[in-house]
């Protein structure tokens, strides 16, 4: 049985009385069910469904709530509620599969449906009403193990949706304790099949085994299957020594989890290298400027304040010093950078050419050499600010 806040909540009470009046059609499903069971708070809710998509449609409409049909040729609909939308999606059996897409028919066996998912622990159902679990394959005990393990025979599910592999790590990352070797052989055995995936879709799930709170376990065994040549061909020698620190480092100031900071960590300090791997994964734009940022070897001056002050994205010096940093210099510039936002300087272009200096390229020069002292100095008040242009205007 599960505890959890969202299981008490009135909107999602309401749209089930009205879509499921008799309590047999609807069970919870997948993340929500398999978080709470562990304590965690989960974060999106699913809803399994003997009605046809067209129905749970109608029903909610009915009810006076608004439904998209977000996926209905797959037989999922969303039901937008006031607390979360939730998705429901009609129970299904697998027609054809190619290891990218599958053909799927509905069902009204719950069963069918649970043996259609990838691990035991995303096949635990529960009744909405009595918040009992149903457990076909074992979930729950794997669950209590902490242990990722496909349903049924591993290869077939790798062979259904070859994603499936980088799920397992990402899994394995966020819960397991014990590798399940019968995985392991199955991903070993088809990681090349990775290639057959789109890029975004492996960027996705790359990004969020490395989101996790500790992926070295999973990159470790994804090195030791032959993941990472698959699909980071670009991956420095030391690349895993150099996630291990990070994380540690990342534990000894209570850092955040940066997916793009541990995956700029698995990378040579090359920009060029960085970009084609970003491209070849179609980063967004902004993703590839954040990697560009944290691939950058750290500079010789220590002052992470100035090299902050001199960046063109300040607010990522405090990741790039963590990654990048000697230990002695992260040591000392860490707790510097707390707090800490880079001052506003105080001149601007008008007051050079107040100073005489000709409209054009002089004036971003003067400008640009005044900065650059600034900083240097350690950002001086506006009267040294002002003595420093001066001098540099009368210089030409």
């Amino acid at each position: 049985m599960i505890d959890a806040p969202w299981t008490q909540r009135d909107d999602l009470h309401a749209m089930l009385a009205a879509i499921d009046p008799q309590g047999d059609a609807c069970r919870y499903v997948g993340g929500a069910v398999r978080d709470s069971l562990l304590g965690i708070a989960a974060s999106d809710i699913d809803i399994a469904t003997r009605l046809l998509p067209e129905n749970t449609m109608r029903l909610l409409d009915a009810a006076g709530i608004k439904a998209v049909p977000t996926g209905i040729a797959h037989g999922t609909v969303t039901a937008v509620l006031p607390l979360g939308s939730v998705e429901i999606t009609t129970l299904r059996r697998d027609i054809a599969t190619d290891g990218r897409h599958a053909e799927v028919a509905f069902t009204d066996d719950w069963r069918e449906d649970a043996a259609r998912r990838d691990f035991t622990i995303n096949a635990l159902f529960a009744d909405p009403r009595t918040l009992a679990i149903t457990d076909y394959f074992g979930g729950l005990g794997d669950l209590a193990a902490r242990r990722v393990r496909f349903i049924g025979d591993a290869s077939e599910r790798i062979l259904e949706d070859h994603l499936r592999i980088l799920r397992y790590f990402r899994f394995f990352a966020r819960f397991s304790g014990t590798a399940d070797a019968v995985a392991l052989k199955a991903c070993t055995t088809h990681a090349a099949r990775l290639k057959a995936l789109s890029r975004e879709r492996i960027a996705r799930e790359l990004l969020l085994m490395l989101g996790s709170a500790d992926p070295a376990g999973a990159a470790q065994l994804m090195l030791e299957a032959g993941i990472w040549s698959v699909i980071l061909p670009e991956m420095a020698d030391n690349a895993l020594a150099m996630l291990d620190r990070l994380l540690v480092r990342e534990t000894q100031v209570d850092a955040k989890p940066d997916s793009l900071l541990r995956l700029a960590a698995l990378l040579p300090g090359d920009a060029a290298g960085a970009e084609h791997m970003a491209s070849r994964l179609r980063l967004s734009k902004a993703q590839r400027i954040t990697l560009a940022a944290y691939v950058r070897c750290w500079p010789d001056n220590p002052d992470a304040r100035r090299v902050a002050a001199s960046d063109q994205n300040p607010q990522l010096t405090p990741g790039w010093l963590l990654l990048r940093a000697p230990d002695a210099v992260f040591s000392a510039e860490w707790p510097r950078l707390q707090g800490w936002t880079v001052p506003v300087f105080p001149l601007a272009g008008r007051d050079i050419l107040a100073m005489g200096v000709s409209a054009g390229p002089a004036v971003a020069r003067v400008l640009a050499q005044t900065r650059a002292t600034w900083v240097a100095e350690g950002f001086p008040d506006e009267a040294r600010v002002l003595a420093i242009a001066t001098s540099l205007a009368v210089k030409g």
